[in-house]
């Protein structure tokens, strides 16, 4: 206890300590005594909702130009939507029944009291499940999908499903009460999607008064959250939520005419890019799905400042932010699965799939810079929402050996893929146990693999997230860092002995837990070898290499194919061991994959071994 307290109060720090302590004691005041809710609860009034103008006509041309087949997809997801059936995690159908059960776990199928203000809720709760399932239909993400629907087809039911919707919602789901009220970025979320389908569907002449009013109602107890509970986002969580949440404010001040709500929101956005965007353009959350998550929201910032007439000033690190992601990025847009990953795609506006991440960098580049990354292709659908039909030009930047030592990521590219590392200097809260990982892409493949996520509320999430989850070394059963409960990581790791060459990365992780990894990796003719070498305590080392590849082993190691092609060998002089295991890709998805480990006793507290990875041309 007092080792978690003493690195509360020196990673995390003490102001951060006292914060979260304050809003604990929040919480429980409130349930002890309702009425001190009052307190802080903030009155809000909403004047007007025409935040969002679109070109519609260009956007319902580039729908008309998709394939038949893509077409076909974007109706069938919002048919089912329409009969409560929502793509949840942007890969799972979540069966919430007709008309919609607004705090129903399709998965598990419970359902959380929607007669209990939200602040008497547990955030888990063993018998309800991941509350994340509840919350995933009252995002109305697929309101995205009823209005390209309509532009595609024409047909009034998907206006119709909206209409309805919104208004069950709203009758379900009085303020203060129930799970859909626990979180301010779910509201934020909930208020832009609903602002912009109205807005398309208004624009098509379809919406009622009956409608502006629901809006209207919507976005009050949506901002009403926001505003009342903002103290936790800004000064406790720190993450992409802190981020959504500024949106929702300046959603909210917008909306009620406070225009100097909406400036300081601005500024606080400003402030807040330079707290969690490293200068090389790293984000501090250490994952690159709410890294994306994040410049999703950057770009309907960027949409709204059309009409609330301020502006981002810091856009040099988003810039970089957008350059880091496109240099360990994949041919197809796919990216390492680096860190947590709950399968947000808040803004599904193209027909991409959820691991391109080409529409949201493409636009985001073209919004600060005034280029396209990317020739033209699906992913321009998303550039129509939030950015404007101007021609931007195409800026050709390479693709090559990359270091950005601020946050702590080391590329190298061969000929046909590249290979990531990561070392971080962590100055806000980690998440996983990843530390000198590598992940390695070759032929369009991800080759050697991140485990994911899976889920913040199962125990096969907590096994992903953790040391053997990654391509790094496990020594006994001691992890990389401690942690408590799902997201509360304590004992950082800390770094030294840093360099980088154009054909060598070398660096140490040192462990608060009693030992220090170096790993040293050169890049030679054939592939990559690896030397690790282990300092410390424990019993043996396990080096892993988790792959998608169907693995046979060899004398000296093991042969990875892919579709009945050799397309990787790792080779070592410890006795090689392959195991299976499984991966996420998606938010409560998993796929059987094997791992590959090497188990080397630890003599006189060292440990060495060298693997050399030969890539198939």
């Amino acid at each position: 206890m007092i080792k978690e307290i003493n690195s509360l109060l020196t990673e995390y720090g003490l102001k951060w300590t006292i914060n979260r302590s304050l809003y604990s004691a929040k919480l429980k005041m409130m349930s002890v005594i309702p009425a001190t809710e009052n307190i802080f609860e903030k009155r809000v009034q909403v004047k007007r909702i025409d935040l969002f103008e679109f070109d519609v006509p260009s956007i319902k041309s580039f729908l008309d130009e998709l394939t038949e087949e893509k077409k076909t997809e974007i109706v069938l997801v919002a048919d089912k939507a329409i009969d409560g059936i929502v793509t949840g995690f942007s890969s799972i159908e979540l069966d919430y029944g007709n008309p919609i059960n607004w705090h129903y776990n399709p998965l598990t199928r419970a359902e959380s009291k929607k007669d209990v203000k939200w602040y008497e809720l547990p955030d888990f709760d063993k018998e309800l499940g991941d509350i994340k399932v509840v919350w995933e239909a009252s995002r109305l993400t697929h309101f995205f999908y009823f209005v390209r629907a309509y532009l595609l087809t024409g047909d009034q039911k998907y206006y119709t499903a909206f209409s309805n919707q919104l208004k069950d919602w709203l009758e379900n789901n009085p303020y203060p009460y129930g799970a859909n009220f626990k979180c301010g970025q779910e509201c934020t979320l909930r208020m832009i999607n609903t602002l912009i389908a109205y807005t398309v569907f208004k624009n098509c002449g379809l919406t009622s008064t009956s409608d502006e009013e629901n809006v209207i109602k919507l976005v009050e107890v949506c901002y009403k959250k926001v505003l009342s509970n903002f103290f936790y986002a800004h000064k406790c969580i720190k993450n992409n939520h802190t981020f959504s949440e500024i949106c929702g404010l300046i959603v909210g001040a917008w909306c009620c005419e406070n225009t100097e709500a909406v400036k300081k929101a601005y500024e606080l956005l400003d402030k807040e890019i330079i707290n969690q965007f490293e200068p090389d353009g790293g984000f501090t959350q250490f994952s690159f799905n709410y890294h994306r998550f994040t410049l999703q929201v950057i770009e309907c910032v960027y949409k709204m400042s059309e009409k609330t007439q301020f502006y981002i000033n810091e856009i040099e690190r988003i810039k970089n932010s957008v350059i880091l992601l496109y240099q360990v990025q994949n041919d197809d847009g796919d990216v390492p699965n680096y860190g947590s990953n709950d399968g947000a795609l808040i803004f599904p506006v193209t027909s991409c799939g959820y691991r391109d991440f080409r529409p949201v960098l493409n636009t985001v580049y073209a919004l600060v810079e005034g280029k396209r990354l990317y020739e033209t292709g699906e992913y321009d659908e998303e550039l129509l929402w939030f950015g404007d039909k101007r021609e931007y030009p195409l800026e050709k930047i390479e693709r090559e050996t990359a270091v950005f030592n601020d946050s702590g990521f080391y590329s190298y590219r061969h000929e046909g893929g590249f290979l990531m590392t990561c070392l971080q200097n962590y100055k806000s809260r980690p998440a996983h146990m990843d530390q000198l990982h590598i992940d390695l892409w070759h032929k369009g493949l991800n080759v050697i693999c991140d485990s994911g996520t899976y889920s913040y509320a199962s125990d096969l999430g907590k096994d992903l997230s953790s040391t053997r989850g990654h391509n790094t070394v496990k020594v006994s059963d001691i992890e990389q860092m401690n942690k408590k409960g799902a997201f509360l990581v304590t004992d950082w790791t800390e770094r030294k002995d840093i360099s980088f060459q154009s054909d060598c990365f070398r660096g140490t992780m040192v462990s608060k837990n009693g030992y220090q990894h170096t790993r040293r990796i050169e890049k030679n003719k054939l592939g990559y070898s690896v030397t690790d070498e282990v300092i410390g305590n424990g019993e043996h080392c396990e080096f892993y290499f988790h792959t998608p590849c169907e693995v046979k082993r060899i004398l000296t190691g093991v042969e990875l194919y892919h579709e009945g092609q050799i397309i990787c060998t790792i080779k070592s002089k410890g006795a090689v061991e392959v195991k299976k295991s499984y991966r996420s890709l998606y938010y409560l998805r998993k796929e059987e994959i094997n791992s590959v480990f090497v188990r080397v006793p630890i003599k006189d507290k060292k440990c060495s071994v060298k693997f050399y990875i030969n890539l198939m041309e």
